[in-house]
């Protein structure tokens, strides 16, 4: 009995101490990147999220709490995820490569002064990459959600929330909490300025 507990326990651990360290270290980056999408949405600009796997899944998430509701009512705000869209997916997949599925959506739907949220746990996902490098060149501001190995995402993102975790699946743990606050923290700015 005690066995099969330990691996839970473990995990549930390693969930707590990574949530400790993410509110140690990146509570500055997440503040920034609020106000960059506050400042974006109360201009009447749009957020942009993209991901694979499970970051395409919290793109979604994000993006659902940005125009539905997160805790309480209010407007809608303009947020789309990239990672919806199956027919633009797999028709851009099937005739430019799946590196491109983000990149010519956001050369389609982006303009200067949108935010781009790119969201990879390992950092390395050359198509959430090359739709950093196309949002900066259209004039949209980046923010990458990544973990401790995500270095290629974070330098090619204005901002980044690196998670101080390699576990792909703790780093994704944090990715929810992070999505949350961002919501959190844009509610409480927009609601200032109404």
């Amino acid at each position: 009995m005690n066995r099969a507990v330990s691996p839970t326990l473990r995990s549930i651990r390693e969930h707590q101490e990574t949530i400790e360290h993410l509110a140690e270290e990146c509570l500055p980056a997440i503040g920034e990147a609020a106000s960059v999408i506050s400042e974006a949405l109360r201009a009447g600009n749009k957020l942009l999220l993209c991901g694979n796997g499970g970051s395409a899944a919290e793109a979604q998430h994000i993006a659902a709490e940005f125009v539905g509701r997160f805790e309480g009512d209010r407007r809608p705000y303009r947020a789309i995820s990239l990672t919806a869209d199956t027919s633009a997916l797999t028709a851009i997949g099937n005739d430019y490569g799946f590196e491109k599925v983000f990149e010519r959506q956001i050369e389609g739907l982006a303009a200067s002064g949108d935010v781009l949220v790119a969201i990879s746990t390992s950092g390395e996902s050359s198509n959430v990459i090359a739709a950093t490098e196309a949002a900066r060149r259209l004039g949209c501001r980046t923010i990458a959600l990544t973990g401790a190995k995500g270095k290629a995402l974070a330098s090619a993102c204005d901002l980044a929330i690196v998670v101080p975790s390699v576990r792909t699946s703790r780093i994704q743990e944090a990715h929810t909490l992070v999505g949350h606050l961002l919501c959190e923290l844009a509610d409480a700015a927009l609601a200032r300025t109404r």
